[in-house]
């Protein structure tokens, strides 16, 4: 898959796929970012994607992020859309600070991982029921 990409600051590297087998492309920090405890601050990540037409771009925290910085991410995933590639859309990467100190993001550090995911828009057709009996909620198969 060919996709559009710029960076922001061209003397950091495009995205990465850090073996042959990864699904996930690695984001780098375009600045160094301080973020407070308890606090919520968005990271650049350096690029703009023209995400095609038919998929959407996921952006996940790196799985040691927590461990690592004890920054999690709290919205868990973030959406980017297919109409979101301006000139100024540079994709941000939101993390909340989860310990009691701050915590530094230095630059070029890889803070997030991107996937593409195909998707389809749905197309609503109400009905009256869906002919089926109520299962029950959140636990009700044990």
């Amino acid at each position: 898959m060919n996709i559009q990409i710029s960076r922001v600051d061209s003397a950091l590297s495009l995205p990465t796929y850090q073996t042959s087998g990864a699904v996930g492309f690695d984001l780098i920090t375009r600045q160094t970012t301080v973020v407070e405890p308890g606090k919520i601050a968005l990271v650049p990540g350096n690029v703009i994607v023209k995400v095609p037409e038919g998929y959407a771009l996921l952006v996940l925290p790196r799985s040691s992020l927590p461990r690592k910085k004890a920054l999690i991410c709290p919205h868990s995933v973030g959406v980017i859309d297919q109409d979101y590639h301006g000139d100024k859309d540079e994709i941000l990467v939101q993390v909340q600070n989860i310990s009691d100190v701050p915590v530094t993001v230095e630059r070029g550090e890889r803070i997030a991982q991107g996937i593409f995911v195909k998707v389809e828009t749905a197309k609503w057709q109400e009905v009256e029921t869906h002919g089926k009996e109520t299962r029950g909620g959140f636990g009700s198969t044990g």
